[in-house]
């Protein structure tokens, strides 16, 4: 029951931004078990000045490539699985074109399930 955050800079390419949706989400499904059709994501592109990074933040150097992911899950995953999964969206990422790993910010943002609604109104994991 993830949501997708994926940002990146107005020049990349649209035809780009479904290869990198299904590479995050290939790495959601392999790393911590997410359902194949539990796919929800929000994917944009930022104009200069709209999206802010420090090219050079804990010695890593970033260029205008850089693709920000944030995730919200529902919590109860090990920090083994999270470094998994980040390593993995790392690893799908920097195959596609024009993409390195040093150009992949994850966020992972975990809530409790009963914050979700998948639709209807209903809170479907409040118990």
């Amino acid at each position: 029951m993830p949501l997708v955050r994926i940002d990146v800079l107005q020049d990349r390419a649209a035809e780009q931004l479904p290869a990198i949706g299904d590479a995050v989400h290939r790495a959601l499904v392999a790393e911590i078990a997410v359902p194949e059709r539990d796919r929800f994501q929000i994917i944009a592109r930022h104009p200069p000045g709209l999206l802010v990074f420090d090219p050079e933040y804990l010695g890593i150097h970033r260029t205008a490539h850089i693709v920000i992911v944030q995730i919200t899950m529902s919590l109860g995953r090990t920090l083994e699985q999270k470094k998994a999964l980040i390593a993995a969206i790392a690893r799908n990422l920097s195959a596609l074109p024009d993409l390195r790993p040093e150009d992949v910010f994850v966020n992972l943002v975990e809530v409790v399930k009963e914050n979700w609604s998948f639709g209807n109104g209903i809170a479907q994991y409040a118990v």
